[in-house]
């Protein structure tokens, strides 16, 4: 059988090569490469899509942060609530327009934002709380969004993980005031290069962001803001178009892997995620996420075993270089620090073969 590795982007684009190749034709033969009908097409698609009246196409998912926070004149002196528990880019898009982010614990459940520790993270200062739907659990944020209009604060998704996943009926990226979007190539939705998008039903804020995102105009040499270049090309937005249609189904497919996993994986020294078959809608299985108290040995043993994988992510935010500065220590946020030090991700994508997901089973029940 050989090596299953962690991801093979190939079994999702062969049986579709004809199709991107005819795509990249047709953008050749047009010979416009930005903010073209390609992105046009894309962003109506996305936003009907997602269930949103608006989609703006960015240059990939930090910027579609900024650009929200931007937007909503979140700066200097302002606070942030974000979860601890995710990847780097949402405090870097917090940090970039100079506030301050707040972390708060994730939940042991869903390894999501504990969303009973977000009072307490409140101030003053605070102007938004960012929701992350990590590892493509998306997260129901019905109390979160209470909270927000409790105080006045702006609720924004980071989708990035979690294209598709369905929520009471709803998609992420509909759910509060603004979602960000990255469609780098391992995303479930991912583009062959970098992209990413903003969506909302806020009509004067997707004007703002699609003006931020060029050069701050909405009409060209005519500046109103000090805007950035940050654009999905018209390549990535045919090619995201066209993919966009086998969403679903790809989805579907990383759900039944998941839940063979989650019901066949027996095993006291490997905690499985959360798995409610009654919401399986909820999660798109961007990731499946093991908790091992002794990683190493885990690891060591699917390196033997011929089985790929990855660590999202090995070292907490408030851990890092770039943001020892706030002298903040882990140890004030203890379920995010197991989940850091334990978790291993496990081979999880659209054209997995039954021998493939049979192996990866037996072998570690076998561990």
């Amino acid at each position: 059988m050989g090596k299953i590795d962690y991801l093979d982007l190939k079994r999702i684009h062969e049986p579709m090569r004809i199709e991107i190749e005819e795509v990249i034709s047709c953008v050749l033969d047009e010979s416009w490469y930005i903010q073209g009908k390609y992105c046009v097409d894309f962003e109506h698609a996305f936003a009907e899509y997602c269930g949103t009246k608006h989609c703006i196409g960015v240059g990939n998912g930090l910027d579609a942060i900024r650009l929200i926070l931007e937007a909503y004149n979140i700066g200097v002196g302002d606070e942030v609530i974000i979860p601890a528990n995710t990847f780097i880019a949402t405090a870097l898009a917090v940090s970039y327009v100079g506030a301050t982010p707040v972390f708060v614990d994730a939940d042991s459940k869903t390894y999501n934002i504990d969303k009973d520790k977000i009072r307490e993270k409140i101030t003053e200062k605070t102007k938004a709380i960012i929701v992350v739907h990590l590892y493509g659990r998306g997260e129901d944020v019905t109390d979160i969004k209470q909270i927000a209009e409790e105080y006045g604060l702006k609720l924004i998704e980071d989708a990035a993980q979690a294209h598709g996943a369905n929520i009471n009926g709803k998609k992420v990226g509909s759910l509060a005031d603004a979602a960000a979007f990255s469609f780098y190539p391992g995303k479930n939705l991912g583009a062959l290069g970098d992209g990413g998008a903003v969506t909302t039903n806020d009509s004067e804020l997707a004007n703002k962001i699609r003006a931020l995102s060029s050069y701050g105009s909405y009409t060209k040499y005519e500046h109103i803001y000090r805007g950035y270049n940050s654009r999905l090309d018209e390549m990535q937005a045919a090619i995201l178009l066209r993919k966009l249609v086998h969403l679903d189904e790809w989805n579907e497919q990383r759900q039944a892997i998941a839940a063979r996993f989650c019901k066949e994986i027996k095993n006291d020294k490997v905690v499985i995620p959360l798995y409610e078959e009654e919401n399986a809608d909820q999660n798109v299985w961007h990731v499946y996420p093991v908790l091992v108290s002794e990683r190493d040995k885990f690891v060591e043993y699917l390196e033997k075993n011929d089985i790929g994988y990855n660590i999202h992510y090995p070292k907490p935010i408030v851990e890092q270089g770039a943001y020892v500065d706030l002298g903040i220590s882990s140890l004030e946020y203890p379920i995010t620090r197991r989940i850091c030090s334990e978790e291993v991700s496990i081979p999880l994508y659209p054209g997995m073969n039954e021998e493939e997901i049979d192996y990866i089973i037996d072998r570690i029940n076998a561990y």
